[in-house]
């Protein structure tokens, strides 16, 4: 009865501060043994781990482009509601790209070409920084949407989720998750305080739905070709034939995405409360404490 009593507190509070738009700055580290993952960590998918081993290779570098495009407008945002949620938002972004980094060194032991995702998005930030800083912030706002999607296509859906099967990538991709999805409005809320608009926008994310899933495709294609995996063809095909059915390209996925596009759009249009409650709970318990499924 006491347990219940907790977690139902727990449960009131953790509502409380999603009401009032808080996000934590949680100050976590994670550990990876020597040698103990496979080489395919997503549950032993050949394609899907080799995706994400992309993926992480972008976000150290990408999450500073999203810190740097949001303070460039530091002294413009007034609100002091605002100015709080950019502050947490900065400090969730600062500790992904070093807890990613450390996933990177890991993984580029394990053998991917973690350096070919870093140096591509290197190039990406340069041409960026050609741009205003208001197409900067529009690319940042339209990518913290694509992420935001992704993560709680993870959080929600079981399927999804049974695709990191238990190993070391398990703990850092859950609680990104959760984070990406706590502060997913924020560089969008930030746009629209400065007067960002909509034209440029929406034209941010027409181009980056095309820029970011060709890229990802293609450096996952050349990751594989690293790989003396892929050239068993029964191995590749089965890897292919799931990834037609992968969760995060499932109809709802797309359509969650293409709705950035709708005039009048905001993130948070698709409430996550109670999802970001359960997820607290699970993943961080009634103390507030790295519960098994994260350590």
């Amino acid at each position: 009865m006491r347990a219940a009593t907790l977690q139902e507190t727990l449960l009131h509070r953790l509502v409380s501060i999603m009401v009032k738009n808080e996000i934590p700055v949680r100050r976590i580290r994670f550990g990876y043994a020597e040698a103990s993952s496979d080489r395919h960590f997503v549950d032993g998918d050949l394609v899907m781990s080799h995706a994400v081993a992309f993926l992480s290779s972008v976000f150290p570098e990408g999450e500073d482009f999203f810190v740097r495009s949001v303070r460039e407008f530091d002294a413009q945002i007034t609100d002091p509601r605002l100015r709080e949620r950019v502050k947490g938002f900065i400090g969730q972004e600062v500790t992904h790209g070093r807890e990613h980094s450390a996933l990177n060194d890991r993984l580029r032991a394990m053998g991917y070409p973690i350096g070919r995702g870093e140096r591509a998005t290197r190039r990406f930030n340069a041409v960026m920084g050609r741009r205003s800083p208001h197409a900067r912030l529009a690319v940042t706002a339209a990518l913290e949407h694509f992420t935001a999607v992704l993560a709680e296509t993870l959080l929600a859906e079981p399927r999804a989720r049974a695709l990191l099967g238990t190993g070391d990538a398990r703990p850092i991709l859950l609680w990104h998750a959760l984070e990406e999805s706590e502060h997913r409005s924020v560089a969008f809320d930030v746009y629209r305080a400065v007067g960002g608009s909509e034209r440029i926008r929406i034209r941010a994310m027409r181009v980056l739905m095309f820029t970011f899933t060709f890229n990802t495709a293609v450096h996952t294609l050349l990751s594989l070709a690293g790989d003396r995996a892929a050239y068993n063809p029964r191995h590749l095909f089965a890897s292919l034939a799931a990834l037609r059915h992968s969760p995060f390209l499932a109809a709802a996925v797309r359509s969650r995405l293409l709705d950035y596009l709708r005039p009048g759009f905001h993130p948070d249009d698709v409430d996550n409360t109670a999802l970001l409650a359960d997820w607290n709970l699970r993943l961080f318990g009634p103390d507030g404490e790295l519960t098994p499924l994260t350590r």
